[in-house]
């Protein structure tokens, strides 16, 4: 698989699993909103992500040598993950709901706004499983071009984060009604689920 191939999967899963609606996200929408230390919200989240994926990506290089057989084991495990993940992304997409409501936190000054920013990124356990685990383990799939993967998921999370800080007042009115968000989730789960039969048919 070429370089370009491979930062186009890494691209894809790591925007698959970075545009689903948490707390993260929420506090990035309502800086957005607010038009309150965007850029360094954006840029906190985005160099985070840079650095779990990395991690992710060598450690999962390393684990793989060591151990030939784990390789197996975490690529069925990435699967069921992503399959238990799409499967989540469905129920919301079915289940009528509220439009999301962005986090009412203390943003007010450019050290709390990044600290809750830290907060809501490394104190969140999925972004381990996200980062360190799932993009780690599929990476191991190319073989040779795990760079390319990595800066392919990095790129997802710039270019995600900054979107989002900076398109939120765009989309404002877009997002304010629920079936906005249940589309959303529908794509998402199609993305995720996808990637799981990929790597379940190898």
């Amino acid at each position: 698989m070429s370089p370009f191939e491979s930062a186009v999967a890494g691209f894809s899963l790591g925007l698959g699993l970075i545009v689903a609606i948490g707390a993260q996200n929420a506090f990035v929408l309502r800086q957005g909103l607010v038009a309150r230390h965007v850029f360094a919200v954006c840029l906190v989240c985005a160099l985070s992500d840079a650095v779990l994926i990395s991690a992710g990506v060598a450690g999962a290089s390393g684990l793989m040598k060591a151990l030939p057989w784990i390789e197996t084991v975490m690529c069925y495990g990435g699967a069921v993950f992503l399959l238990a993940y799409a499967g989540k992304s469905f129920h919301a997409a079915l289940k009528p709901g509220p439009g999301l409501q962005p986090l009412d936190a203390d943003g007010g000054s450019l050290g709390a706004a990044i600290a809750t920013c830290l907060a809501f990124t490394w104190l969140n356990p999925h972004v381990y499983l996200d980062t360190l685990v799932l993009l780690g383990s599929v990476s191991s799939q190319y073989e040779g071009e795990r760079p390319a993967f990595a800066l392919g998921a990095v790129t997802a999370s710039f270019s995600f984060f900054f979107a989002l800080g900076y398109g939120a007042r765009l989309l404002r009115p877009v997002f304010a009604d629920p079936r906005a968000w249940r589309v959303l989730d529908l794509l998402i789960g199609i993305i995720i689920g996808v990637i799981a039969v990929s790597l379940l048919r190898g």
